[in-house]
Formats: C-alpha cells, structure tokens, sequence
C-alpha cells in the first residue's frame, strides 16, 4: 500500500502486516500495521520506522513523496522492535541531521543497535523542535509501555504521534477512524489496551490529565498501530479514561479447564447463582477461548470465577497459562474466587486461590472443590459461590481507587 496523504505535507507512510497472528501472547487474528508519518517542511521529517522485514515498503513509500535520502530529522517515539527494527538501514540510507529521542530512548537505541555514531538530539517533555513552518513539541510518557516512550505534537496542525498509545492492532487499508466501523474500531482498541496498558492504568490517567494540562488539543491522533484518530477523539480519550480507571459493569467471567466436565459443570452452576443476582456473565472455557481475549471482557467485568482441574498435584497447564498472563496485566478492583474437581488430591483450587491473592483480588472464601463428579448438593454449593461473589463486587463496585505508581 501506497502512501496517504493525512493533511497538507503530512503522509501517512506506513505498511501492512495481514498475516502476523500473535504478538507476545496477544492473538491478531486480523494483522497490525507499522506507522510511520513523514512531515515535508524545510527540514523534513520521518516519525518512526517500521519492523525490519518491511524496511523496503517504507522507503518505497517515501521515495513516492520525496527522495529518502532528502531527510533531515528521524523522530524515533519507541525503541520497540516492530517500530525500530528498520531504524538502522534507515539511518544508513538517509543520514539524517538528527536522530531525536528521549534519553531514555537515546540508551536504548545504543542498547539494541550498538551505534553510539549516530547524530543523536536527545528531548525531553516540553522540548521542541522548528522544523520550519511547522514545530513539534514532545511529551515523554514513560512506561506507556516503555521507559523509552514519548509522543510528539505537531503544533500548528494540532496532529498528535501517539506512539503506542491509542491503537489497534488492525491490520486494513482504510486510514482513519471515520471510514472503518466505529464498533469493531472500538472493539479493537479495548483489545489492545487490555493486553498491553492495563499494568500502566495510573500511568495512563496521569498521562491523560498531563495531555488536559498542557493545552494540547489535537485534531488527530496518530498511533503506531491501526488508523488514525480524526473524527471521534473525545470517544477514545473518554474509552482510556473508563478502561483506566476499570469502571466494572454488573459482569462476571467464568474461566476454567476441564479434565472429564466436572468443572465444567460447577461453572454452569456457579453461573446460576449469577443470574439469581442479576449478574450477566460469560463462561471461557480455556480450550476454546485466546487469553487475550478473555482479557479483554475482564475490562469491564467485576468478578472473576477460576476452576481447573487437578492434574499432577497442580493445575490445568492452559489455566497456569492464563494466571501467569493475567497477574502480568494487574487487573484492579475484582472479586473473585476459585472452583474445581479433583480426584485424590486437589491442588489445584488453593494453587488459583494464592495466585488471585497475590494480584490483589478481592476473594470469596477459601475456594470449592468437588471430588470426582459433582452431586446435587456440590451444585447447590456452586450456584451460592455465585450468588455470594455477585454480592460481594456489588458491595466493590463503589470503587476502589486505583493504585499509585
């Protein structure tokens, strides 16, 4: 895919990947794009490389603009492979006047390429840069998601490179929000902020009333992943305000594995005793359901009910998987409580009790196992697990405030 122009001498001249299907555990069913800006003014302006594999599409892109080699500046937002991977032949080819960056990003670039030659100009939050008729000022937002990261605002036109934030990995070729269907566009993005900046939640509300402070007021929002931001900016301003804070909905998530349906039977009682509370909620059962996506409903979801079955004195190896992944992404603010069937041990509910201690969930008691096949009253006891948990983040939902960094 070519070029395209976003507003006078501004280009969007990024590339498409359609078939990368994982990123670090996080399922991209429908690819990514790399995002790269190039600003043609007096001295003109490449913001952000791409992933190396794709190094020969952006440059084929640009040479439609301008000549590459008639670059000045290279604004490097993220040191993050799928964006940096190309930056070195990128250097090499257009030997740039300035490669900018924050500091932390200056050391990580040495880190990752090892060229301690380049022509490094080193920003931080408030800096800007003339670029001619045009000025950039940057703002560095550390730890969103990298200590690197940075954004850069292109003042006179109000055009905000957003680095990671924002995002989508979406891979399409349409460019802008308001060509594209806003509920999958949505869908989207929560995916993507649910896998990569839920950790950095109170980062995000600091970064939000930082963008508020600062008098930016942007036009459009540029991410370095799927369409830009031109028609609904208060909508996904407002969607990290609320995913940020987890706001939690009268929800809850059954997740589990099962061994020979037991569990799988507790989890449907479990979810009885939801409903009887007015609780909606959603059973995952992990060997049909992507963790990434499970991560996704727990955005908004108030409790979260986790079974497996015991095997070999722990639990189910896809529902280890799913924990370790999940204690990675901090959820805030849940209730919660283990469930599961075992044969002659049982390990495995108090294995998924500590673990959802250890992230800060709130639990309902000690957890709730069933040897071999459940009975009537083992079900009786599932269904009032669910109706307690639906009580109890009834009583957390008036909010716990996040914690600070």
């Amino acid at each position: 895919m070519g070029p395209v122009k976003i507003k006078d001498n501004i280009y969007w001249v990024g590339v498409l990947d359609w078939d990368i299907r994982d990123f670090h555990g996080y399922s991209t069913p429908k690819g990514t794009t790399y995002n790269s800006y190039l600003v043609v003014d007096e001295k003109i302006t490449l913001f952000d490389g791409v992933k190396k594999p794709f190094k020969n599409q952006l440059i084929e892109s640009i040479a439609k603009i301008v000549d590459p080699k008639r670059i000045d500046y290279l604004v490097v937002n993220h040191v993050e492979m799928d964006h940096s991977g190309s930056i070195p032949d990128i250097v090499d080819l257009i030997e740039p006047e300035k490669v900018v960056c924050s500091p932390m990003g200056k050391k990580n670039l040495i880190d990752h390429f090892n060229r301690q030659d380049w022509p490094f100009h080193v920003v931080e939050t408030g800096d800007q840069l003339k670029l001619g008729k045009k000025t950039v000022s940057f703002l560095e937002t550390r730890m969103l998601h990298w200590p690197d990261s940075m954004m850069s605002y292109l003042t006179e036109d109000k055009i905000l490179f957003s680095s990671d934030a924002f995002g989508e990995h979406w891979a399409t070729s349409e460019r802008f929000d308001d060509q594209v269907d806003a509920s999958e566009l949505f869908a989207h993005a929560a995916k993507y902020y649910a896998n990569i900046l839920l950790l950095y939640s109170p980062l995000v509300q600091k970064l939000l009333a930082k963008v508020a402070e600062s008098g930016i007021e942007p036009v459009m929002i540029a991410p370095d992943h799927g369409v830009i931001w031109r028609k609904d900016i208060a909508g996904i301003l407002s969607a990290y305000g609320k995913w940020s804070r987890q706001e939690s909905l009268k929800k809850a998530l059954i997740i589990y594995d099962t061994m020979w349906h037991a569990t799988e039977q507790m989890a449907n009682a479990i979810g009885e005793g939801l409903r009887q509370e007015g609780f909606d909620f959603k059973l995952f059962n992990l060997k049909y359901n992507h963790r990434s996506d499970i991560m996704t409903e727990m955005l908004d979801a108030g409790a979260l009910l986790i079974g497996s079955a015991t095997i070999n004195n722990g639990m189910m190896p896809v529902m280890a998987d799913m924990l370790t992944y999940m204690k990675g992404l901090k959820p805030h603010g849940k209730v919660g409580a283990a469930f599961g069937s075992y044969g002659w041990s049982g390990e495995a509910v108090k294995q998924i009790s500590e673990t959802m201690r250890e992230m800060g969930i709130t639990l309902v008691g000690d957890g709730l196992r069933v040897k071999f096949s459940p009975k009537k009253e083992d079900l009786e006891r599932c269904v009032e697990l669910g109706r307690l948990a639906a009580r109890k983040a009834l009583e957390q939902k008036t909010a716990t405030p996040l914690p600070r960094d």
